[in-house]
């Protein structure tokens, strides 16, 4: 059964799936896709072709799929948002739909947690279980990775990627890749370590010490990218080979913390 406010505002054509909640002065718009069990709060706003997967939840005045902050973009694209099962969009976060460089769409997995405040801009690719702490920015073009946690009042620059399981702490200001499992903060932020609190809660004992030493041989005196191709031609463990090919493959390059590489 759904509850449908009285004074929230669904357009015709927009889908609704079953056990939906749209609180009161909500927006959804005639080209959205609402799950099943996914609830809309007071005054949250659905915009352009967005899908919102099952159980997820978008908190008072967040704006999803509104056009996006590109002076190049032409409102006749057709563009939107997609956003996977049991996310939580928190309040005033805002999540501007894809352009034409993309695909069209701002893409964001399942199990993601968008804390109050948040900027998703254009064309970002989220992965599953991505974490924004508040006030985090994405600019247009950004990856994250599965597993990845941002800190509040983070910014990260245009065409960013950060792998897998990394984390970018609070308060930093991010302009390169990071390298998956690792963690990155400062001003600009650069890699200090890997990611223990992460990685623990992931994997074994054993496939934390591979990684471990994998850290040690990539971010030891030397070429970066050489020491990547020498341990990958090792034939190691798929997560030590994410982050050899992930070093070998960025295109802005690897922030290293003074004194490292």
């Amino acid at each position: 059964m759904r509850k449908i406010h009285p004074s929230a505002v669904i357009e015709e054509g927009a889908i609704l799936g079953d056990e939906v909640i749209i609180e009161a002065y909500a927006y959804i718009s005639k080209e959205a896709k609402i799950g099943n069990g996914v609830t809309i709060k007071q005054g949250a706003r659905i915009l352009a072709d967005t899908t919102i997967g099952d159980f997820s939840r978008v908190f008072s005045y967040a704006i999803v799929g509104d056009i996006p902050q590109d002076i190049s973009y032409k409102e006749e694209q057709k563009t939107g948002v997609v956003i996977g099962k049991n996310s939580i969009i928190r309040e005033f976060a805002t999540i501007n739909s894809g352009t034409a460089k993309g695909d069209g769409f701002t893409r964001i997995g399942d199990d993601a947690f968008i804390m109050a405040y948040c900027h998703i801009a254009h064309d970002c690719i989220l992965g599953d279980r991505v974490i924004l702490a508040n006030n985090a920015t994405l600019a247009g073009h950004v990856e994250l990775g599965n597993f990845v946690v941002v800190g509040g009042l983070t910014p990260i620059h245009q065409f960013v990627k950060v792998g897998e399981s990394a984390m970018v702490a609070g308060a930093s200001a991010l302009s390169q890749d990071v390298v998956p499992f690792c963690l990155a903060e400062g001003n600009r932020a650069s890699i200090r370590s890997l990611n223990l609190v992460g990685i623990r809660r992931r994997f074994s004992a054993e496939e934390v010490e591979d990684l471990n030493r994998a850290y040690k041989m990539l971010f030891r005196a030397g070429d970066l990218k050489e020491n990547a191709r020498a341990l990958l031609a090792q034939i190691p463990s798929e997560n030590v080979a994410k982050m050899c090919r992930f070093i070998l493959e960025t295109k802005r390059g690897i922030p290293l913390h003074k004194g490292k590489g």
